[in-house]
């Protein structure tokens, strides 16, 4: 596949090779995994799931685990086009040569994905039609609650917490192979596992149907396998050398995972219910983790993950550890899946010295008896009053997230969204002056294993008719803005959510269809899957109803641990509008997952060898000051303690006066790190692989090169400092480089010597460090006037030398015109007197190219001078840039 990467949009995401990446020589492992992710690379390489696994697999030695994405319909046209089956990035291994495919299934509309790539990767779709040289396919992630729509494509899924029940897999796999063992027997000694779901194991009813029926009487249902304790540091390690990717990706930062579950109750989450009970890691196991990732990875941002991160007993104690950390480092700190009233007021001016972007809070519904409902326990004074400090610590926009189509909701409810909106706006002060309200509305979809997985959705057209309800409630009103999601990607959602394998025809039928990335708006189209549908005499509507609560579900035989009996009082306090406190912190709702205190556990493999219960660090959050805790948190208040010291990154003879609440925002002084000690320029090549990254991409990974080299880089000053980098003129893609060069300033004077032994480590193959310059500290950043590369082909002799012809008849030409549309419309340049020379070499030609005035891509030039080329049918090579006029000579 890496053959063809001249030919890919966005080749950086194709490599494989990115700091972090895991290399093993394939003859000295007994077996070889591919981590799937469904979606494209920069979506992939933010989910945490799969750089966990990763991590955990290759620190076996007899294990490797590589990755594979979903490439994009181009891509995917390439490799069709020539013939070449889709690959893993590490060792560019075809996927059918693998033994074990794991897909990750994080939502519903990423199903004709996982087909199209067990079909680009030359894998049979069905699992019954594989055989003995086929791999293993299976998969893991939150929908395999209820995966039923792809069951027939899966050998076996997993269900819950990943980290011991992957590898117990991998060595069944591996005493499989030794002993010859037929894929039918490894399911079966598989299907004893916990955590481990096998499709053909449970048949439908006669004639199709529910409930389905096992085949083995000792496993009539499937439970969810769980990590029952995070700070066990030897079951539950957590792998802090991330890999780095060249490319951006969707959340491009350090993600460190600081607990897992949630029990504040919300009666629409799934991921609050069947990953319960909540568990924490120690704070002082989390900064050590937090410390090692960053020196190891580079990254300059870092995210403290969670399902509610402001819920976590200790995360004042953490964030202030974190903080002095990152500022003396300009890492920024986010905070994701903050609930209303979980941060204190420290922690908020904490926050506002490193970051101050948009803030997001989710109250989920407007009116107070619909939060009640969903068991939100969010007031609207705690709302309110968050959103103040917010505000007065230099916040300027906040985001609001609503559902639309809730349980028992009226149009009371939703004009009670316009209303709260307006409240979170009227409490800005005047000095908020760029003060921005948004609200982001999603219809309900009833989800598997939750006390609303009874309810109905709302169709299309009721969607539309709320958002147009809304639209008018928000049009006459200044600083809100109204944002809501697409109700066909909601529709489709709520059909599979809730389907069972009846519709898996269906996703064959509308991958068939072409239905591909149904989650990306640009690609969602409805009418192959309504065509599915109709074609298999299924009706949309009929996923999207109310259902009894006794008849069966398609996910009965797959239990979470959490009982239907506790769903459904959950449903019935629902009705009564009645709240339901958080067990972490009051008393136990028995909900079926825990066992301690002689609790009956509907996990009872692991019940029986684990006590399983919520375990947190505190008994009582350590954030006194945090609003909206009386819905969920009866325990006493803790005693307050003094806050730990925060050192500051640097002397300064005054110290910055403390910012007065709903001042003007002041730019963060951050010391010495803006001090300018030295000035140097870094000489490197960028060869083989490295010719695909953008200078973008480029500069990114320079600059945590320099982090990971611990290089003392200088900082500019204002209100979000950047390291004092500097460029040379931008390689275009695809174009290799004998010559490149940045430069930098140092804080604190290294040495060129020292510089060079702390960056050599740390640069990626491909890129070898050449030489270093000593700049002056004054010195502007100078560019090269004329640059000599060289051109080769692919062919024979007579293409060879008809190639040459053309560039030596350019030479005589008098002008070169290139013509191009541009936004200001048609335009045409002249491009000769940037050709200075051609040189024909045996099979090349050498090239200079004049920049003393202006600047043109050398692939223009090229395409210009050898039309119709193919990308992966020549080479180009800078071979030497001329920072003063160049030599008479010609190039080597």
């Amino acid at each position: 596949m890496k053959k063809l990467l001249p030919l890919f949009t966005g080749p950086s995401r194709y490599l494989g090779n990115e700091p972090g990446s895991v290399l093993k020589d394939p003859s000295a492992v007994a077996v070889r995994l591919a981590l799937a992710f469904p979606d494209l690379y920069e979506v992939g390489m933010s989910y945490l799931g799969q750089k966990i696994l990763y991590g955990i697999v290759n620190e076996r030695p007899e294990f490797w685990a590589e990755r594979v994405f979903a490439p994009d319909m181009d891509v995917a046209a390439v490799l069709r086009e020539h013939g070449e089956p889709l690959c893993t990035l590490e060792s560019d291994t075809p996927l059918a040569a693998m033994d074990v495919v794991a897909f990750h299934i994080t939502h519903e509309l990423c199903y004709t994905n996982v087909l199209y790539m067990l079909d680009l990767g030359g894998i049979p779709l069905e699992a019954a039609a594989r055989g003995p040289r086929d791999p293993l396919v299976m998969a893991g992630g939150g929908c395999t609650f209820n995966a039923e729509p792809i069951a027939p494509f899966m050998d076996l899924m997993v269900l819950g917490d990943g980290e011991e029940v992957l590898p117990e897999i991998l060595e069944h796999v591996a005493r499989a192979r030794a002993e010859g063992l037929p894929r039918a027997a490894l399911l079966e000694r598989l299907r004893h596992l916990p955590g481990v779901y096998v499709p053909a194991f449970f048949a439908e009813a006669p004639g199709g149907g529910l409930p389905l029926t096992p085949r083995f009487a000792d496993s009539p249902r499937v439970e969810k396998r769980i990590l029952p304790d995070l700070a066990d540091a030897r079951r539950a390690a957590f792998p802090t050398g991330h890999i780095v990717p060249f490319a951006d990706t969707v959340h491009d930062r350090l993600a460190v995972e600081i607990a897992r579950g949630c029990t504040r109750g919300c009666r629409f989450c799934q991921a609050g219910m069947v990953y319960r009970p909540a568990r924490e890691r120690a704070p002082q196991a989390l900064d050590a983790l937090i410390a090692k990732g960053l020196a190891e990875t580079g990254f300059e941002d870092l995210s403290f993950l969670s399902l509610s991160t402001g819920d976590y007993s200790a995360l004042e104690e953490l964030f202030a550890a974190s903080f002095s950390r990152c500022r003396q480092a300009q890492v920024s700190i986010s905070l994701p899946s903050l609930r209303v009233g979980s941060v204190s007021e420290r922690i908020m001016g904490l926050m506002s010295t490193i970051r101050r972007t948009g803030a997001t809070l989710a109250p989920e519904a407007g009116s107070q008896r619909l939060r009640d409902v969903i068991n939100k326990g969010v007031t609207e004074e705690a709302l309110v009053a968050h959103v103040r400090k917010l505000f007065d610590h230099g916040w300027q926009n906040v985001k609001l997230y609503f559902m639309l189509g809730l349980p028992t909701e009226t149009d009371e409810d939703l004009d009670a969204i316009v209303d709260l909106c307006l409240k979170v706006r009227d409490c800005a002060g005047r000095h908020v002056k760029r003060l921005q309200v948004s609200a982001a509305v999603s219809p309900f979809v009833p989800k598997a294993h939750t006390p609303f997985q009874w309810e109905r959705q709302l169709t299309m057209d009721e969607v539309r008719a709320r958002v147009d309800r809304l639209r008018a409630g928000f049009a006459p009103h200044k600083r809100l803005k109204l944002r809501w999601h697409q109700p066909e990607m909601s529709f489709l959602e709520g059909v599979f959510s809730r389907g069972g394998r009846e519709l898996a025809p269906v996703v064959r039928a509308a991958y068939a269809k072409g239905a591909l990335f149904a989650s990306w708006i640009d690609h969602l189209r409805l009418g192959p899957w309504l065509e599915a549908l109709a074609e298999h005499g299924l009706d949309p509507l009929h996923f999207l109803r109310e259902r009894d609560e006794d008849e069966p579900l398609p996910w009965d035989h797959l239990t979470s641990g959490v009982h239907t009996r506790f769903l459904r009082t959950e449903r019935r306090r629902a009705r009564e509008a009645r709240l339901t406190d958080d067990c972490r912190y009051n008393a136990c709702r028995n909900c079926g997952v825990c066992n301690f205190e002689g609790r009956t556990s509907e996990l009872a493999l692991q019940a029986a060898r684990e006590e399983i219960r919520p375990r947190v660090i505190h008994a009582v959050r350590d954030q006194a000051d945090a609003t909206g805790d009386a819905a969920h948190q009866t325990a006493p208040a803790p005693e307050p303690q003094a806050a730990p010291e925060i050192p500051q990154p640097g002397p300064r003879p005054e110290p910055q006066a403390e910012q007065a609440k709903g001042a003007r925002p002041r730019p963060p002084d951050i010391g010495e790190l803006a001090d300018k000690a030295a000035h140097y320029r870094v000489w490197h090549t960028r060869l083989d692989e490295m010719r695909f990254i953008s200078q973008i991409e480029l500069q990114r990974l320079i600059e945590r090169v320099l982090r990971r080299a611990d290089v003392p880089v200088s900082f500019s000053a204002g209100f979000h400092p950047l390291a004092r980098l500097s460029f040379g003129r931008a390689l275009p893609v695809g174009v290799e480089s004998r010559r490149e060069w940045f430069d930098v300033f140092l804080r604190r004077d290294t040495g060129p010597g020292e510089l060079a032994a702390r960056l050599t480590p740390h640069l990626p193959r491909g890129m070898d460090l050449l030489y270093i310059e000593t700049l002056d500290l004054g010195r502007k950043t100078r560019q090269a006037v004329a640059e000599d590369f060289l051109l080769t082909w692919e062919g024979d002799a007579a293409e060879v030398a008809a190639r040459q012809a053309q560039w030596a008849g350019a030479l005589t030409l008098a002008e070169l015109p290139w013509a191009r549309e541009t936004k200001k419309g048609p335009r045409t340049t002249d491009v000769r007197p940037f050709i200075a020379g051609a040189w024909p070499r045996e099979g090349a030609v050498a090239l200079r190219l004049d920049w003393s005035t202006g600047y043109v891509s050398p692939l223009r030039l090229v395409e210009l001078v050898n039309p119709g080329l193919r990308p992966d049918r020549f080479g180009l090579c800078k071979l030497r840039q001329w920072m003063d006029a160049p030599e008479p000579d010609a190039p080597c």
